[in-house]
C-alpha cells in the first residue's frame, strides 16, 4: 500500500464461503482502518470473476465440503490470488479457505483433493466434527493477545515447512494437534469464526499493520477488551 493510496481489501467468493459470520472480518478491517484515518476500498469477488491481483489484503471464508471443492478449482484456474501474495500482499484464510491454501484437503468423501498451494500445509477429515469455543495463547512472534473463537470443522491440518502455529490450544481442538491454524509470511490460516477479526482486534491490527508496512495508532478498545476477558474467563479452564 502506497502512503498516497486507498487500503485496499478484497473478499473472495462470498457466494460459495461465507459461514458463521466470516464476512464480518471485512467489516472489522474496514472500520478499524476508517477508525485511523486510512481511506478503504472493499471489493467483493463472486466465483464467475477474476481475482484481483492489486489489493492489500485478502480475505475468504468457510464453507461446505461441494463450494470448497468449486473455490479451490477456481483459485487454481484463476491464478490471481497467489500471483497477489507472490507480490507481497497479506491474506486471511478461515476453515474451509484455510485448507484451500495448502497442498490437499479432504472432499465429500474424504478423498484428497487439490489446493493451490501457497503455503505448506495438508488437512484431511479426523475422527469426529469439531464443535465449540476455541481459545490459544498466540505464537510469540506475533505479539498479539490470546485468541478466541468458534470452531465447527472435520479438519485435521498438517503445518509443514516454512509454517509456524498461530497458536497453541488450551480449548478446543483446532488443527488437532494441540495448535490453531498457522501463519507463514503474511498469510494466517485459521479454523476461528466468530467472526475472528470482531472476537480478536490484535489480529485485524496485525493485518493492517502488514499491509500499511508501518505501526498504527493506538485506538481505545478497552471496552471491548473487558468484555473479551470476561468470554476468555468462562472459556479457559480455571
Amino acid at each position: 500500500m502506497q502512503s498516497d493510496s486507498v487500503l485496499r481489501l478484497v473478499w473472495i467468493y462470498p457466494d460459495l464461503l461465507s459461514t458463521y459470520g466470516d464476512q464480518g472480518n471485512v467489516l472489522v478491517l474496514e472500520q478499524r482502518a476508517q477508525r485511523r484515518g486510512i481511506p478503504v476500498e472493499t471489493v467483493h469477488v463472486r466465483s464467475a470473476d477474476p481475482v484481483p491481483e492489486g489489493g492489500d489484503i485478502y480475505l475468504i471464508g468457510g464453507g461446505e465440503d461441494r463450494p470448497q471443492i468449486l473455490a479451490a478449482e477456481r483459485l487454481r484456474r484463476d491464478g490471481g490470488l497467489n500471483r497477489a501474495i507472490a507480490r507481497g500482499a497479506a491474506l486471511l484464510a478461515v476453515c474451509a479457505g484455510y485448507q484451500i491454501m495448502g497442498t490437499t484437503f479432504g472432499g465429500e468423501e474424504g478423498q484428497p483433493v487439490d489446493g493451490i498451494g501457497l503455503i505448506d500445509i495438508a488437512s484431511g477429515r479426523g475422527q469426529g466434527r469439531a464443535v465449540g469455543e476455541l481459545a490459544g495463547e498466540a505464537d510469540p512472534v506475533l505479539g498479539i493477545p490470546t485468541l478466541t473463537g468458534f470452531e465447527n470443522h472435520m479438519g485435521v491440518t498438517r503445518l509443514g515447512s516454512g509454517v509456524r502455529p498461530l497458536a497453541r490450544t488450551a480449548v478446543g481442538i483446532g488443527n488437532g494437534d494441540g495448535t490453531e491454524g498457522c501463519h507463514a509470511g503474511k498469510i494466517v490460516g485459521t479454523y476461528l469464526h466468530g467472526p475472528a477479526l470482531a472476537r480478536n482486534p490484535g489480529l485485524a491490527d496485525l493485518l493492517l499493520t502488514w499491509a500499511v508496512g508501518a505501526q498504527l495508532p493506538p485506538i481505545d478498545d478497552s471496552w471491548f477488551e473487558r468484555l473479551r476477558q470476561e468470554r476468555l474467563a468462562a472459556v479457559l479452564p480455571q
